[in-house]
């Protein structure tokens, strides 16, 4: 009981309540929620704008693969910045939302692609060793393949979709 009361324990208790009384916020929080959130949404949407370029510049194959599942990635961030910032921002961020929701659908579909052709690879050889027909699966991986081929001709219009200006100005306000 003497521990409890000592003036060593009283101080321990001031320093644990004190920042939920007084919290020590950073500068960010001095200026207005909606400059914060357009701040953080552009900054995905440029990361996004930058992993989209590099992907389209680079020739089909593994390297724009990894490059487009990288921009998926960032495209998911992005969106996933303008929906808290719904409330306060209302529809232009909404509706940049929803066009980085197109873009991050066909990067995710292409990504699926990507995934399914290499497990298709890996069946189709496990029959060929086990000296069983490996047809279908070779034909499934051309279906799948065509799928990418679709994925990636689309990536430029709905990157063009999402990557208009006047969705960014219209977060600014």
């Amino acid at each position: 009981m003497d521990a409890l009361r000592s003036p060593r324990y009283l101080e321990l208790l001031n320093s644990l309540t004190a920042p939920a009384e007084q919290p020590p916020l950073a500068r960010k929080a001095e200026r207005g929620p909606e400059k914060v959130m357009v701040k953080a949404i552009l900054k995905e949407y440029e990361r996004l704008a930058d992993r989209v370029a590099h992907a389209l510049e680079l020739s089909p194959g593994t390297e724009r693969d990894e490059a487009l599942h990288q921009a998926r990635k960032a495209a998911k961030k992005t969106r996933y910045a303008t929906e808290p910032a719904r409330a306060s921002l209302g529809k232009p961020a909404k509706r940049l939302g929803r066009r980085v929701k197109g873009v991050q659908k066909v990067l995710g579909d292409h990504q699926d692609s990507v995934v399914a052709r290499q497990a298709l690879r890996n069946l189709a050889l496990e029959a060929h060793a086990a000296h069983e027909p490996s047809f279908a699966w070779g034909l499934l991986y051309g279906q799948e393949q065509a799928e990418a081929d679709t994925c990636e001709r689309n990536v430029p219009t709905v990157w063009a979709r999402a990557s208009k200006p006047r969705l960014r100005k219209a977060l600014a306000g």
